[in-house]
């Protein structure tokens, strides 16, 4: 009899590879839950910007965006997933509209509170699902869950949409992020199954 091969989780119907359903979203995140300031509170787009300038967005002049909405999944990482959320925000579409990256941008990094940081490519930002979110469920984000921003990716991994968004850096290169200088994988789309480094 030929040996038995252990192939790894196996995932549920409509799910991606070694994922499993979890009916609520598990709260995780590294460090502590941060203060909302609005007083201070700024969304900052810099880097390589269209127009060489770097620009502040107060909560008044986020506000001012259209909204959207996204109704997704999502995958993290730890193989769970979450099914159907509702989200509202900034679709990454129009902020890139607001503020557009110079033609030679293929990447972003996105900045958050005490320095986390994801690297996305420019047309991960640019999916018509990736939303800068503000509502979950028909409510206002819980300071758990992100609140007042936090960037929402639905095509990949969870980690590279970062709770308490404040930057968003144009790149004309890929460099790597929190988690991807601690081995996890560059892009991190889930149907591939790319969780770490060592696949790319």
């Amino acid at each position: 009899m030929a040996p038995v091969t252990d192939a790894g989780p196996q995932s549920e119907p409509g799910l991606p590879p070694g994922q499993r359903l979890a009916e609520d979203m598990p709260v995780t995140h590294y460090g502590p839950v941060p203060k909302y300031r609005p007083d201070t509170w700024r969304l900052v787009v810099n880097g390589a910007t269209a127009d060489g300038v770097e620009h502040h967005l107060d909560p008044e002049a986020f506000a001012a965006l259209a909204r959207g909405r996204v109704v997704a999944d999502m995958h993290c990482v730890k193989r769970w997933t979450n099914r159907a959320n509702h989200w509202e925000g900034v679709l990454g579409l129009t902020l890139l509209e607001a503020v557009p990256p110079a033609p030679d941008v293929t990447h972003v990094m996105t900045w958050a509170e005490y320095g986390y940081s994801a690297t996305v490519r420019l047309e991960d930002l640019a999916d018509p699902q990736t939303l800068l979110a503000t509502h979950l469920d028909g409510a206002e984000l819980t300071p758990e869950r992100g609140f007042p921003l936090r960037l929402v990716l639905p095509h990949l991994y969870a980690w590279k949409g970062p709770k308490w968004l404040r930057g968003l850096e144009y790149l004309r290169g890929p460099r790597r992020g929190f988690w991807e200088e601690r081995g996890y994988h560059v892009h991190g789309d889930p149907w591939q199954e790319q969780r770490y480094s060592y696949q790319e």
